[in-house]
């Protein structure tokens, strides 16, 4: 048989494909720059994060998901005094009302970008590598305004011997092997940060494509790899001197699924630990939990519980988040401008 066109698994096949081209992050508002490429350069350190998701535990082949990113300014601000939030004086929190009040707009500055991500879902696998440049500048007294784009390549993998059939096929089909395409990735975004609100919008995966995968034996045909449309928008609010509440949500459109929205809220102890939880409509729930260990080095952790019918079979979804401030001048113990 020299030839197979897979008809059985073709409409499951792309339908994951649209689903997943870009893998669900719980703990994203840990790490903008996922989201959007304008963030790259925000702060002035560089910031590196890696990351482990293993979504549906208990599903057979369900998404894995495993990145790197490193963003930070071309170049960075070097003060020859400390900051507010350079130390903690016992009993107080560096990062208290005093703070956002003298807060400033970000001075003009380029940023840049690396991210590295692998997403295996089944027998399909994604690999990316992309680099972002960003400019930011001030537009208001306490007001900034970036502006990102990331370029790079995806390669798309399919191991056929993973392949299950309805029916007895040719043997030949079972040891065709891994297949891979290669795909250019571009994104673009704007971000508008100040000392107590965020607004971005964002669009991953900007230029539309065919995706089909063939050798002598198998091909699958009519996958197509389609934008992906980001909005989101937070704002922080202090109940006390030492804890503040961070809510914020974003809506996600990728044709022609329905919109799906992210609802999260974040509490923090001074810049310490922080703790919160999230839902995702027609999904489920997640918790989160941090700590800021010093100024180098914070870790993330999150559990998410379906509420889909797959709760039946999923033992929920873990992810876990490393960071590391390289630089980090300022001596910041968290982000400045993330929060």
């Amino acid at each position: 048989m020299k030839k197979l066109f897979v008809s059985l698994i073709l409409f499951p096949l792309v339908l994951s494909v649209i689903a997943q081209q870009r893998p669900y992050y719980t703990q994203y508002i840990m790490n903008m720059y996922l989201i959007n490429p304008a963030v790259a350069g925000i702060e002035n350190y560089t910031d590196v994060k890696l990351s482990h998701r293993m979504q549906w535990v208990g599903l057979q082949d369900a998404p894995v998901t495993t990145y790197a990113t490193l963003h930070a300014p071309l170049k960075k601000s070097d003060y020859d005094r400390e900051t507010a939030t350079s130390f903690h004086a016992r009993g107080a929190n560096p990062r208290g009302q005093a703070y956002w009040e003298d807060y400033t707009a970000a001075a003009p500055h380029q940023g840049i970008g690396l991210t590295i991500l692998n997403d295996i879902t089944g027998p399909l696998n994604r690999f990316a590598a992309y680099g972002t440049y960003a400019y930011h500048f001030g537009i208001a007294p306490k007001t900034s305004l970036s502006f990102g784009l990331s370029a790079g390549v995806t390669q798309l993998s399919l191991n056929a011997s993973k392949l299950n059939f309805a029916t007895s096929v040719d043997p030949a089909v079972n040891g065709t092997g891994i297949m891979n395409r290669l795909k250019p990735d571009i994104s673009a975004g704007v971000w508008l940060y100040s000392s107590n609100y965020f607004a971005g919008i964002s669009v991953q995966q900007i230029v539309p494509q065919q995706v089909s995968f063939s050798d002598n034996t198998v091909a699958l045909q009519n996958g197509k790899l389609v934008p992906h449309t980001f909005v989101t928008a937070g704002f922080r609010t202090q109940l006390n001197e030492d804890v503040s509440m961070l809510p914020s949500v974003m809506f996600r459109y990728i044709n022609p699924l329905p919109l799906g929205v992210d609802v999260n809220v974040k509490f923090q102890y001074q810049d310490i630990v922080w703790a919160g939880a999230s839902f995702r409509n027609q999904d489920g729930y997640a918790i989160m939990l941090g700590a800021n260990f010093n100024h180098s080095l914070n870790i993330g952790y999150s559990y998410d519980i379906t509420t889909s019918q797959l709760n039946t079979v999923s033992k929920g979804t873990h992810e876990i988040l490393i960071g590391f401030l390289l630089g980090n001048k300022y001596g910041d113990w968290c982000p400045r401008n993330l929060w």
